[in-house]
């Protein structure tokens, strides 16, 4: 008779999980993780630069070379229609050359022709220099800035004393603002703003130009006289010499940095008092 086998039921060790976190010297050794493509499927649209519009332009489809950072070598390109990539070296059977054409300045590129896309917009040597590529963002980010700057321009123009708007115009008109009332004055410097807001900014902050206005209009009312070379600033009245022009450069650019000068702030002073 035989004896019943007793079963012996082992009970495995527990097992605790334990997460070790890697240094601060342990992660600057690990690699850095590669970032993902940026590239967007959409439909694109080129424009020839300079708001050039012919009837047709052909940019070179073929012959252009890319240099490869990854690869350390120039890699050819050429645009076939039958071929998956505009890479030369990585084309396969036949290559059916195709031209690249802008009809009126632009060039419609559906998202469903990658090959040509990605020439254009990535590897294209005319880019940026011949063509654009339209992103509304960006134009609308150009757009944006330009009339942010606008409204800075027509604000400083309108809380700017009269002064530095007859300064700031005499800079576009010249001699004629003499002849200008002051909403005359106010109006073409509002217009001066609209039209030119970087160069009105620059100007309002540019400390020299109130000094040549000064300068100038010391000029037109006799007070200082300029030679005719425009080398030689001289008093009105006794045709005593006050300063010499330097070499290349603008009489009243010159003058304006002299009145800075200790002799030339006497003189400020004396001209400021016969000008009022």
């Amino acid at each position: 008779m035989s004896k019943k086998q007793k079963t012996v039921k082992v009970e495995e060790p527990m097992v605790q999980e334990v997460t070790i976190e890697p240094t601060k010297e342990q992660l600057k050794e690990l690699p850095l993780e590669t970032p993902k493509n940026t590239w967007e499927l959409k439909d694109r649209m080129y424009f020839l630069k300079g708001n050039i519009k012919p009837l047709s332009y052909a940019i070179r489809s073929s012959s252009i070379y890319w240099f490869d950072e990854e690869k350390g070598f120039e890699r050819e390109l050429k645009y076939c229609q039958n071929q998956k990539t505009p890479f030369v070296d990585e084309m396969k059977g036949e290559q059916r050359l195709e031209h690249i054409i802008f009809r009126s300045g632009t060039l419609f590129v559906p998202r469903e022709q990658q090959t040509l896309q990605k020439l254009l917009s990535l590897y294209h040597p005319h880019n940026g220099q011949i063509f654009l590529e339209y992103e509304p963002v960006k134009e609308a980010e150009n757009e944006m800035e330009v009339l942010e700057m606008e409204a800075d321009a027509l604000l400083a123009a309108r809380n700017m004393d009269i002064d530095m708007a007859e300064a700031i115009m005499r800079v576009e008109n010249g001699s004629k603002v003499a002849e200008m009332s002051s909403k005359e004055l106010k109006r073409d410097l509002l217009i001066f703003a609209k039209k030119q807001p970087k160069l009105l900014l620059d100007l309002a902050n540019d400390e020299n130009v109130v000094l040549r206005n000064f300068g100038i209009k010391a000029t037109e009312m006799g007070i200082l006289v300029l030679s005719t070379d425009q080398r030689t600033f001289t008093w009105g009245s006794n045709n005593r010499k006050l300063m010499n022009v330097p070499f290349d450069e603008h009489p009243y650019s010159a003058l304006a940095a002299w009145f800075k000068t200790d002799e030339g702030m006497e003189i400020y002073s004396n001209i400021e008092k016969r000008l009022n």
